[in-house]
């Protein structure tokens, strides 16, 4: 039985994603879909109402209705950022969707706005912040600390006593040893090994994996006011 009423922030694929995972596997039921006026294109979305942002409150106060910010890693995260911190100064609780397909260990925290896809693995006393997508079949090791704001892209091993830095964009297949500290606002190349702790704002390729020429900001097009959101 569905006994909780969730809107969903956003009406691309991630939103369309979100719409399908929480209304076939939660107790949400989605009642309404919401945007920033500049990017409605319709009242209407997968037959439900799209409403402005900016009343959204009118039409489902927050005690009423959650939210769930639905974007991608795009500008190494920061519009799905923003859009979560837009919902939380508005009030709203953001939901977080874990699979039941997904083992997570009784004793992990898990924060906000978290969508957590089929056969991830969370073991032992596992941190994860707000605001934070783990996309399918993810190894999160024990005693891990995954901040705000990352996203793992799929099939990411990340061994124990590890921390994601904030912000980060983990590419599929990449691979963390034992006690690594990635720095805030990387980006790990697909396939790639990391051995060692990193600074904040690189680009990570290759195993072992070696900072780029470019920063992260660059590559993911993240400008200097961008990167205080």
């Amino acid at each position: 039985m569905k006994n909780k009423k969730l809107i969903i922030y956003g009406i691309g694929e991630t939103a369309d994603i979100a719409y399908e995972y929480f209304t076939h596997d939660s107790d949400y039921e989605v009642v309404a879909f919401t945007v920033d006026k500049a990017y409605m294109k319709s009242d209407e979305h997968l037959g439900l109402p799209v409403i402005d942002f900016a009343i959204i409150e009118q039409r489902y106060p927050p005690e009423k209705a959650d939210m769930f910010a639905a974007s991608t890693y795009n500008k190494l995260n920061r519009v799905r950022t923003k859009m979560y911190k837009a919902a939380k100064a508005k009030g709203y609780h953001c939901a977080t969707y874990i699979s039941s397909k997904a083992f997570v260990w009784h004793n992990a925290e898990i924060g906000e706005n978290v969508m957590i896809f089929e056969n991830n693995v969370i073991q032992h006393k596992v941190k994860i912040g707000d605001n934070v997508v783990l996309w399918s079949g993810n190894h999160v090791g024990h005693q891990t600390v995954i901040e705000d704001n990352v996203y793992l892209s799929s099939h990411c091993v990340i061994s124990g006593f590890c921390t994601i830095g904030a912000n980060s964009f983990l590419g599929v297949n990449s691979t963390f040893n034992d006690n690594i500290t990635l720095g805030k606002d990387n980006i790990v190349g697909s396939g790639a090994l990391i051995v060692k702790n990193t600074e904040d704002g690189k680009l990570m390729i290759g195993s072992p994996a070696k900072p780029a020429a470019k920063s992260s900001f660059e590559a993911f097009g993240v400008s200097a006011q961008e990167q205080e959101i």
